[in-house]
């Protein structure tokens, strides 16, 4: 679960997101729309523990991240919309890196390893140093490693870019079972079809504040035409704000 309670967050005098209040629940995929510069990656940051707010608090599972970084962050799986990843490890390498950043040991980590691996399709590259993978194989390799410690919440930021149409429908099919299974997904996208498709409830933000949210028929009825897709409803409810 994820709550934020009067979430602020100000740059040098620029206001990115304002008063955000916000709970996601377990067992929840939760789209996260907004224009260019609107505040969901400031609000993905501040969730994820790479930011603090300058006001108000962010709880993940119960755990104040303010308070707990390092026990909420264990809850988290973090996918960024720019991950940076280490040119000279091994794809194998990169996830030992990242199970001893969880603490996860070397009991049955060859074993985990290498399941998230062969569900991303990236295994047979496994010992190949990342500097030759593609962009799609860098992507899905951040998906395989920030769920290796099987989180409670998954934060991704823009999850589709550069996978292919079959990473697509996987990534998708992955969500709402990790929802089944009662996870939290919250994940911020230009997508809005895909949104439109399998989230639960949908945040629009702009201007660093939240508009409405609620599932694709409650902002259809918010934005008064109960007939308009996502992206018109999404037009109409920004439109002027």
């Amino acid at each position: 679960m994820i709550e934020l309670q009067d979430i602020t967050k100000i740059y040098a005098g620029f206001t990115a997101v304002k008063n955000l209040s916000l709970t996601v629940r377990a067992g929840e995929v939760f789209g996260f729309i907004g224009p260019n510069g609107a505040g969901k990656t400031t609000t993905i940051k501040i969730i994820g523990g790479i930011l603090k707010p300058t006001a108000g608090k962010a709880k993940i599972c119960g755990i104040d991240i303010g308070c707990q970084p390092e026990a909420a962050k264990k809850k988290i799986g973090l996918i960024p919309d720019r991950p940076y990843l280490y040119d000279k490890l091994t794809g194998m390498e990169f996830m030992k890196f990242t199970a001893d950043l969880y603490g996860l040991g070397r009991n049955g980590f060859v074993d985990k390893s290498s399941k998230e691996l062969k569900r991303f399709s990236i295994y047979d590259w496994r010992d190949e140093l990342i500097e030759s993978y593609s962009h799609g194989m860098r992507q899905r390799l951040i998906f395989a490693a920030a769920l290796l410690h099987d989180p409670d919440v998954l934060v991704v930021d823009e999850p589709m870019v550069g996978l292919d149409p079959e990473a697509i429908l996987m990534v998708k099919d992955l969500f709402l079972r990790l929802a089944v299974k009662g996870k939290t997904v919250f994940m911020s996208t230009h997508t809005l079809a895909i949104a439109e498709k399998i989230c639960h409830r949908i945040g629009i933000i702009h201007h660093g504040r939240l508009k409405a949210t609620g599932t694709p028929e409650d902002l259809r009825r918010e934005s008064g035409d109960s007939n308009a897709d996502l992206e018109q409803t999404f037009l109409h409810l920004t439109k002027g704000a």
